[in-house]
């Protein structure tokens, strides 16, 4: 299963030449990841609620081109991993190009680690974890 989210890059995620900052691409795979996690039915809010939190434990991110102010970026999410404690996502960031192909951007991947309200790290409860592992896949 995969997810795509879309945004458009706003003025103030650039710099004075209009390419965005670098931090704001982990922001984007942030974006496609609670929208993956609402598409299986569960908000982050939800999951709060249950006491579960999702920290980012590794981000690892490949810029390929610079997005720019007023581009639309797609963001395509997938999980490739569900563990006890830990999920992992891999990500495609795409624009639309003025021929109207898509152009990749970035890819990224992120680790997280499931912690309760202490930031201890905890299990994530079985409910939460089947749905994870039900759409487990490996990113082409």
């Amino acid at each position: 299963m995969q997810s795509t989210s879309q945004i458009r890059v706003r003025y103030a995620e650039t710099d004075q030449m209009g390419v965005a900052y670098h931090a704001n691409y982990l922001v984007w795979c942030e974006v496609g990841r609670t929208e993956f996690i609402r598409h299986l039915g569960v908000s982050y809010a939800q999951m709060e609620a249950a006491g579960v939190r999702l920290a980012v434990a590794d981000a690892h991110l490949r810029y390929r081109a610079a997005a720019r102010y007023d581009d639309e970026i797609t963001i395509t999410t997938r999980l490739t991993n569900a563990r006890s404690r830990m999920v992992s996502f891999a990500y495609r960031l795409t624009r639309r190009r003025p021929d109207g192909g898509d152009e990749l951007v970035a890819d990224a991947a992120t680790d997280l680690v499931s912690i309760d309200g202490q930031n201890r790290p905890i299990t994530l409860p079985a409910t939460f974890r089947a749905r994870l592992e039900a759409v487990v896949s490996n990113f082409p």
